[in-house]
């Protein structure tokens, strides 16, 4: 057994778990944010994505364990209360979801994605970079379409920010 510790959006938390517990079970199993989707076992899905320590990390690839003494942000910590992020704002505003099931992860690649480019995407790039999460209904147009939306709304907000503190 290995005692983790770590903050989740937000909140510090610990516990007692196994070796071998992956970090999306820990997020599920443990602390009961099932937002955080098990798709595939092998990392080819990328319905588990979270951010660890500001980075986008397939949770499934990674042990609890390790995870310990980080910062953690799943999909149910980008929000701020009732206020969506631009990025989940998106996705809902062009459809970029149908069944659900990915949306979690694809949004938390999207934000990750967004926070590399912040000058801005182009649909190449959102294509590229999209590889590693599949999903099985959209064919990701409006996924795509989503992500540059944000990627847009917040290259506006970033900059109106920094002009406002020059």
């Amino acid at each position: 057994m290995s005692e983790v510790s770590l903050v989740v959006n937000g909140r510090k938390v610990s516990g007692a778990v196994e070796d071998r517990t992956l970090l999306v079970h820990f997020l599920r199993e443990h602390l009961g944010l099932t937002g955080t989707h098990v798709g595939c076992d092998t990392s080819q899905c990328g319905a588990c994505v979270v951010h660890v320590d500001g980075k986008a990390m397939k949770s499934c690839t990674m042990l609890a364990a390790q995870a310990s003494g980080s910062t953690v942000t799943t999909i149910e910590g980008l929000a701020n209360g009732a206020d969506l992020h631009p990025v989940q704002a998106a996705f809902k505003e062009h459809h970029g979801l149908q069944c659900g099931f990915c949306t979690p992860g694809m949004i938390m690649t999207a934000t990750d994605m967004i926070r590399r480019h912040p000058e801005g995407l182009d649909e190449a790039t959102v294509r590229a970079e999209l590889e590693g999460n599949i999903c099985r209904c959209t064919g990701y147009h409006n996924i795509v379409k989503a992500i540059l939306a944000a990627s847009k709304t917040m290259s506006k907000a970033s900059k109106s920010k920094a002009k406002k503190a020059a």
